[in-house]
């Protein structure tokens, strides 16, 4: 294994000379940048291959374009280092460097530190003993480690950060197109819709359409890596083949309402394991869960919930039939909402997407024929005076009865500043 000295040098190429970044514009990072000149930590959390690191390699380039010196700058990644100790990191960086971080202003960012065990309290000990001297910035791949262990150890030392996969407006950033008026590039931006869908969302697959290519990313970037390397150790899981099969189902079919008993007797375990599993694949960004809405909490917690994975079937993806393209289209449209509630009663009218607020937002997807049955019915149960259908490509309005549903294309409520009151 390489040591901790020899990985400084390659991954601190500031140190030596230029460093050259070629970023394109996150929304997230302008949150970031607000919270840089407060003591408190900087925590940034997500699924795989979404950016983390290149937004914490932003943050070097800023520092330094605004003269921080560069050997003060110390990045460290302990993806392969989870027997080592941050303070034995420390040590290192302030041999190499002929530096002690107790003297003066100093930068470090810890990558994956959810690797390392006890890492909560390690990270308390840098913070409290060189907290004047030092911001730290730390990563990480799951969201386990930041809402449950850390809460009470790190409390009021840290801010956190969720990285989502590309939005529809990032990825036109990343493709430097320029999409205002939107009423000007409609047909455009509809063909790039298509291709935004094709990248799930991971900054790499700009520009890769090949079906191939997407496949193999998917598995050995994405689903093997979280499933079989970061699960498997995070929970101990000696045998993770039963949670890859139940990704496998909820990535063929999305948005699917679990019944649990049922699933858990198909997949030949307990309920409590199923649910367990389930966590692990939530806390690993790797499945969104959408409760049943309701104004009342309690009856949230307790009703149905639907899933959706943060990736689907590559062969889904590929598929030219109306059923899987709707399926494609309705997971794309609720992930790019970061949906948290859907709606079905007891008669199972249903809304897939409910926007929350004082006054909650329906949101129906359909790609082909419109069915406003749901949408009428959560309008009329709740009081609420305007809902949506986002479309593939139409765009009108409905008055009934002093109500308005309004019909948008995807790509226009996704660029729209308000999406509540999209055009």
């Amino acid at each position: 294994m390489a040591k901790i000295r020899e990985v400084l040098q390659e991954l601190n190429p500031w140190w030596k000379g230029k460093f050259i970044l070629e970023f394109k514009e996150r929304q997230i990072y302008k949150e970031l940048q607000e919270f840089m000149p407060m003591p408190q930590m900087i925590a940034i959390t997500g699924l795989r291959r979404v950016g983390k690191t290149t937004l914490m390699r932003k943050i070097i380039d800023d520092e330094l374009k605004r003269g921080f010196d560069p050997k003060s700058i110390m990045y460290f990644s302990f993806d392969e280092f989870k027997d080592v100790e941050v303070r034995e990191v420390i040590r290192e960086y302030e041999d190499l460097t002929q530096r002690r971080i107790q003297d003066g202003k100093y930068l470090l960012l810890l990558d994956e530190i959810q690797k390392l065990s006890d890492w909560e309290n390690q990270i308390k000990g840098v913070y409290d003993t060189f907290g004047k001297n030092v911001k730290i910035i730390l990563s990480g791949s799951e969201s386990l480690f930041i809402k449950n262990r850390s809460k009470e150890t790190l409390a009021g030392r840290i801010f956190m950060f969720e990285v989502e996969p590309l939005s529809f407006k990032e990825f036109l950033y990343f493709k430097g197109v320029d999409f205002e008026p939107i009423g000007v590039y409609e047909g455009e931006l509809l063909t790039l819709f298509n291709e935004f869908t094709l990248t799930l969302g991971f900054p790499e697959m700009v520009g890769i359409s090949e079906k191939r290519i997407i496949e193999r990313y998917v598995k050995e970037s994405i689903v093997e890596r979280v499933v079989y390397k970061d699960i498997q150790k995070l929970f101990g899981i000696k045998d993770v083949s039963v949670i890859e099969s139940l990704l496998n189902i909820l990535m063929d079919e999305p948005g699917q309402i679990i019944e649990m008993s049922g699933l858990a007797s198909e997949l030949n375990i307990s309920r409590q394991t199923l649910s367990n599993y389930m966590t692990y694949l939530e806390e690993s960004f790797l499945v969104r869960k959408l409760y049943n809405f309701s104004r009342n909490r309690r009856k949230t917690g307790r009703k149905l919930k639907r899933y959706y994975p943060a990736v689907i079937s590559v062969d889904l993806l590929f598929r030219d039939d109306d059923l899987s393209k709707s399926r494609v289209f309705e997971w794309n449209v609720v992930n790019q909402l970061n949906g948290e509630f859907f709606w079905r009663d007891s008669y199972k009218n249903e809304v897939d997407v409910i926007l929350p607020g004082e006054n909650p937002m329906p949101v129906e997807i359909k790609y082909g024929k419109l069915d406003m049955k749901g949408l009428k019915r959560f309008m009329d149960k709740f009081g609420v005076g305007k809902g949506y259908i986002i479309s593939y490509n139409r765009q009108e309005e409905h008055k009934i009865n002093g109500r308005v549903i309004r019909v948008v294309p995807a790509f226009k409520f996704l660029l729209s500043q308000d999406n509540y009151d999209a055009k």
